[in-house]
């Protein structure tokens, strides 16, 4: 039996599964999570500033549909207002400017709030940062 035959599909399964790691957004499956609890606004509130490269990976819900995925890359370094601005900025990216309005508030906060459309959750799926913490809080 030759190996080769094998290890070079699950070689390209590998690649793929880390490639899908660095999108911005992507859609998961909504049954991923039952008991998320909803809003119209939702407050991320930056703790520290970071002491590594690191990820946040955010997840947003809206009631009744696929959730979507947003990976935040933060610096070594970023003080805990850059910290916010790189949340801030990535939402706004990942996220339908008709259906979300992302802005900063009091310089560490990131306010998400529902343009159109249901409630949704949101969740810290991941965060491989030292020192930052983030507090998610329904408004």
């Amino acid at each position: 039996m030759n190996l080769g035959m094998f290890a070079r599909p699950a070689l390209l399964v590998a690649v793929a599964l880390f490639a899908g790691q660095s999108v911005l957004a992507q859609d998961v499956p909504a049954a991923a999570a039952p008991d998320l609890k909803y809003s119209n606004k939702w407050r991320i509130e930056v703790k520290e500033g970071s002491n590594n490269d690191g990820v946040a990976r955010f997840l947003v819900t809206p009631q009744g549909e696929a959730a979507i995925e947003v990976t935040v890359n933060i610096r070594d370094g970023r003080s805990e207002n850059g910290v916010a601005r790189d949340v801030r900025d990535a939402f706004k990216a990942a996220l339908d400017k008709t259906r979300f309005k992302v802005e900063g508030d009091d310089f560490e906060d990131v306010l998400l709030k529902k343009k159109g459309g249901p409630d949704f959750a949101l969740q810290l799926l991941e965060s491989t940062l030292k020192g930052t913490h983030f507090d998610l809080e329904r408004e």
